[in-house]
């Protein structure tokens, strides 16, 4: 594949002034595929500086570095200028220190989590090593966003593992710190019927809050409330408390403690459901729905708030 000078060039700038760069799907904060999802939790687990470009915002770049690199793949991580590799090659090298001594970072922590595993999640978890031959370990991995996938896979010298009533867990060293206290039980009831993992580490559910509750709490000064609709949705009806808006963007709502409680509000509760799942993945603590939106307050808070 050929590449033209001037992609050529805007590349090279890019990786001139940034020792380390990250060309992937999305951004950060929103990755828009698995791997670059990967690369991101990796990296951003061991407190590393990047750059970071959003291939898909940038046809030139998307299939420019490609060709740069001579690699067909995205993502792609660049340090000092050179192409360090994809998502499978960053977990790699992070596992062995190898990522860490790339970066100028300190060592990383190998401690192994404390995890529990119930005796009849045990019982399972043995059957399906048996099953698959024995030669397996539990792979655990932890996401950045606290979602926690179960996979038999191969031992991995590199992986930090530990061992559990006889059977060897591992962790990638992004996901370990994660992992501490994890608890994985066994359920045949409600919530299913399989293993089941509760994690002391993710951020509590959203809370689905009722319109009095919210109105009472922001009155009080014990609340904060967002409306995340447009202006011209509030100026048909609007709730006669104090509140923010994203009118002008959500750093002001950013910028809040992440322990402070914040209730979500919209015309029927979804969009502002939406919003408060996206707080609640950047660590904030205390968070609330309004239920059934500004048209539920209107039925049971005030009835003057016209519906639309």
């Amino acid at each position: 594949m050929s590449l033209e000078p001037a992609v050529r060039a805007r590349i090279e700038s890019l990786l001139q002034a940034n020792r380390a760069v990250l060309f992937m799907k999305g951004v950060p904060a929103a990755p828009q595929c698995g791997f670059s999802a990967k690369a991101v939790s990796a990296l951003d687990a061991l407190g590393a500086d990047y750059a970071h470009v959003n291939v898909l915002a940038d046809g030139e770049i998307r299939e420019g570095i490609k060709a740069y690199g001579d690699w067909p793949t995205i993502p792609q991580l660049y340090i000092d200028g050179e192409l360090v590799g994809g998502s499978d090659i960053i977990a790699q090298m992070v596992n062995s220190g190898e990522l860490h001594t790339a970066l100028g970072l300190a060592a990383p922590d190998r401690t192994p989590p404390s995890i529990t595993i119930t005796p009849a999640a045990l019982a399972m978890i043995r059957q399906a090593i048996d099953d698959a031959g024995g030669e397996v370990v539990l792979q655990v991995d932890v996401d950045r966003n606290f979602r926690t996938r179960l996979n038999l896979g191969p031992a991995d010298a590199d992986a930090v593992s530990t061992e559990v009533e006889g059977v060897r867990v591992q962790f990638d060293l992004a996901g370990a710190r994660r992992a501490e206290g994890l608890r994985i039980d066994f359920a045949d009831d409600m919530r299913g019927k399989g293993l089941v993992i509760e994690n002391p580490n993710a951020p509590p559910p959203v809370s689905q809050t009722s319109p009095g509750e919210v109105e009472a709490r922001v009155r009080a000064g014990e609340m904060v409330l967002v409306d995340v609709r447009p202006p011209e949705e509030r100026a048909i009806a609007s709730v006669p408390v104090p509140f923010m808006t994203f009118d002008a963007g959500r750093a002001d709502v950013e910028a809040l403690p992440k322990d402070a409680a914040i209730a979500f509000l919209c015309h029927g509760g979804g969009r502002s459901g939406r919003a408060a799942e996206e707080f609640r993945l950047m660590g904030f603590r205390n968070l609330h729905n309004v239920a059934g939106g500004i048209v539920a307050w209107s039925d049971t808070v005030d009835p003057s708030i016209p519906k639309y």
